[in-house]
């Protein structure tokens, strides 16, 4: 197949070759927050492969819920990493970042190949009021954190780090110098926008991490969940005035004295399902914290109005 080519139906386990240097394999750990599992991304073709958001690590048992992505939903996934890179030295575990559907595969990994956990930092949210960590990974534990520009290789391979913070404050991208692909994790995603959650989500830092890769030459987005982006400025672009619109949507809701998250997402998203609302209500949270930082609008408590109107 080739790069372009995207399957409708993808089976856990399996590996698929994208390009040369680049493969994939799917984790069993489908959502509605996941689309059809996290997405492992393979480079290189020679001796050394660089293993890309290593995944969920599996606890033995299911937990039967289709809107959590932690950890348990990963059985079996190392071993069809291993399997993957048979005959091949895995020299680098990188992470995007660390929710708990990317990375804690990664110290397994690491006990089974020796290789080095590189990339993101590891992530703490100060105690200063409710958590928003629950889905962060605890035990991630790297052994060189990239800095933006900083570069992984291997065989017949350069990984250069781009930082993208917004979905979480410790986002990278990874753009692979050799054919102009670029490993989005959660930043870009074609089948879906990304979840911005305060504290730890920035809507300003997504907004600028969002215009820091449209300036960028890249030829094709590889994200951890569904289809490559084959046009990877338009699609940006298009996220760029998604996001400007769900702000003046925002805006014209507070104008009118609606200042209730619950009631506004009930009124921007018509048709969501029920159970994605939560996540809704965090993006729309994160725009009213940067509108707030920016001086256009205030709260009280959970009540928020836009300032001069």
């Amino acid at each position: 197949m080739t790069k372009r080519e995207w399957p409708d139906t993808i089976q856990a386990g399996e590996c698929e070759q994208h390009e040369p240097l680049v493969r994939r394999v799917l984790a069993p750990n489908p959502s509605p927050y996941t689309y059809t599992g996290t997405q492992t991304w393979l480079v290189g073709a020679g001796k050394d492969v660089a293993v890309i958001d290593p995944g969920p690590a599996g606890s033995g048992k299911s937990i039967g819920d289709p809107f959590k992505t932690d950890d348990a939903n990963g059985d079996g996934h190392v071993d069809a990493i291993l399997k993957a890179t048979d005959g091949q030295n895995v020299t680098a575990i990188i992470c995007t970042h660390t929710h708990r559907d990317h990375s804690p595969a990664a110290a397994p990994l690491k006990a089974a190949t020796g290789a080095q956990i590189i990339g993101c930092a590891p992530l703490v949210i100060a105690d200063d009021g409710p958590r928003a960590d629950s889905a962060f990974d605890p035990d991630y534990a790297p052994d060189k954190i990239l800095s933006d520009g900083d570069e992984v290789s291997g065989d017949g391979w350069t990984l250069q780090a781009v930082t993208t913070p917004g979905h979480t404050s410790n986002h990278i991208c990874y753009a692979l110098k050799e054919s102009g692909a670029m490993f989005t994790g959660d930043h870009v995603m074609k089948w879906s926008t990304s979840v911005v959650s305060p504290p730890d989500g920035d809507m300003a830092d997504y907004m600028a991490s969002l215009q820091k890769i449209y300036e960028r030459e890249d030829n094709i987005y590889y994200p951890a969940h569904g289809p490559a982006v084959t046009k990877p400025r338009q699609l940006v672009r298009g996220m760029i005035g998604h996001r400007r619109q769900r702000e003046r949507q925002i805006l014209n809701l507070l104008e009118k004295g609606e200042g209730h998250i619950p009631t506004m997402v009930l009124q921007m998203y018509k048709g969501l399902d029920e159970r994605l609302h939560g996540a809704a209500g965090r993006s729309v949270l994160a725009h009213l914290v940067d509108l707030k930082n920016r001086g256009v609008a205030a709260n009280d408590g959970d009540i928020w109005k836009k300032l001069g109107s």
